[in-house]
């Protein structure tokens, strides 16, 4: 596994300049189109939180939606979307969060998720942790008490891990 797991890692591509001059932007995309890369992501997952006790997979808007609903089903719980403003169509909680060129905001459905539910809480990247920092803030404004914080690749020179603030188990699959 470990062998088919560098290998799905090696095939994330870099592209120079995106979304803006100076960034180094990790392309997902060439892993995903591969069959055999995706198996491995998906199987790899599933084994480490199939017996953790998930109800709910919550995926960030929107690259956490790919492997998010895929790992809900394998483990047969359900799946919450993260969204930007204007998204969802019932009542939501919010949460603002800065960027270094801004500020965004994202909500989550206020019913989507309980006090009971074991969430596993997935994005693609942990970048400067602004979106995950929010996230986590979304899920303790829905009750959530347990929760497990997943990451496909973590930017581990931009310390975004320092900025989530959680007692939650934090992993990413891929360093960078």
């Amino acid at each position: 596994m470990e062998a088919r797991l560098q290998e799905a890692k090696d095939s994330i591509r870099d592209v120079i300049d995106f979304p803006k001059e100076g960034i180094v932007f990790k392309d997902i995309t060439t892993m995903l189109k591969d069959e055999k890369h995706l198996a491995t992501l998906v199987e790899t997952l599933y084994e480490q939180y199939k017996d953790k006790g998930i109800t709910k997979v919550v995926g960030l808007e929107s690259r956490g939606f790919i492997l998010g609903t895929v790992l809900a089903y394998k483990l047969n719980a359900g799946f919450v979307p993260i969204r930007k403003p204007g998204k969802l169509p019932a009542a939501t909680y919010s949460e603002k969060y800065t960027l270094e060129y801004g500020e965004d905001e994202i909500h989550i459905h206020q019913d989507a998720l309980s006090e009971d539910d074991v969430v596993l809480l997935h994005d693609d990247l942990l970048a400067t942790g602004g979106t995950a920092a929010a996230s986590i803030k979304l899920l303790a404004k829905c009750g959530v008490n347990k929760a497990f914080v997943n990451f496909l690749v973590e930017l581990d020179f931009l310390k975004g891990r320092d900025k989530l603030n959680t007692n939650f188990e934090v992993d990413s699959l891929f360093h960078f």
